[in-house]
């Protein structure tokens, strides 16, 4: 009896937290929703604006459908349309004529760098955890991302905890206890990277 409340504690217990991580879910398409349309975007032309800010040195279709797990001819409509409202731009990959990249124009980077006020609120919220609570928080978040990505339910995710460089609990340092073996280093939490470039996703078979 004992055991089949236990098992059911912890069943109340995950599904409260899938719960809670799908509240938080809507707030950040809310919030995503209410901005894109105030930029005249779709949340996915917002997505694509937002990803590509951080890649300067470009990044090609095939890239952004994996990362959002669509189809090439969706992300073929959505950049069709942001270079039509002139934010990016293709050009040829140097290597390959044939394929191309996708860049900001200078009206692009502007409005993308406006576009992460959608953020600020939620942002505002986290920092009234203290410090090491946040770290905590982030180590989690990103375990559970390595594990859906392992599970295949996510294509792509650079983070450290899937990573085959990534070695967990090597030190007794609540604050850092991870090793980057890529780094030779013991990474802290708040060091733990959720795009990392030089990730290779780890064999967990």
């Amino acid at each position: 009896m004992a055991e089949s409340q236990r098992a059911d504690s912890g069943d109340a217990l995950s599904t409260k937290i899938v719960a809670a991580l799908e509240r938080l879910t809507q707030v950040i398409r809310v919030s995503q929703g209410e901005t894109a349309r105030r930029y005249g975007l779709s949340p996915l032309q917002l997505q694509v604006l937002a990803y590509v800010v951080s890649r300067p040195e470009g990044v090609r279709p095939a890239e952004l459908a994996r990362q959002f797990g669509i189809t090439p001819p969706t992300i073929s409509d959505a950049l069709a349309a942001l270079v039509a409202k002139k934010l990016v731009r293709l050009v040829r990959v140097p290597e390959d004529g044939r394929q191309r990249q996708i860049r900001l124009t200078a009206k692009g980077r502007r409005v993308a760098e406006q576009l992460g006020g959608w953020a600020k609120v939620v942002v505002q919220q986290v920092e009234k955890l203290d410090r090491f609570e946040q770290a905590q928080l982030l180590e989690m978040l990103l375990r559970l991302i390595g594990q859906l990505q392992q599970a295949g339910l996510i294509s792509v995710a650079h983070v450290c905890t899937s990573c085959a460089y990534f070695s967990a609990n090597v030190y007794p340092d609540p604050t850092a206890p991870h090793h980057c073996n890529l780094l030779n280093q013991p990474l802290a939490l708040h060091e733990l990277r959720v795009d990392c470039p030089d990730h290779v996703l780890a064999d967990r078979r």
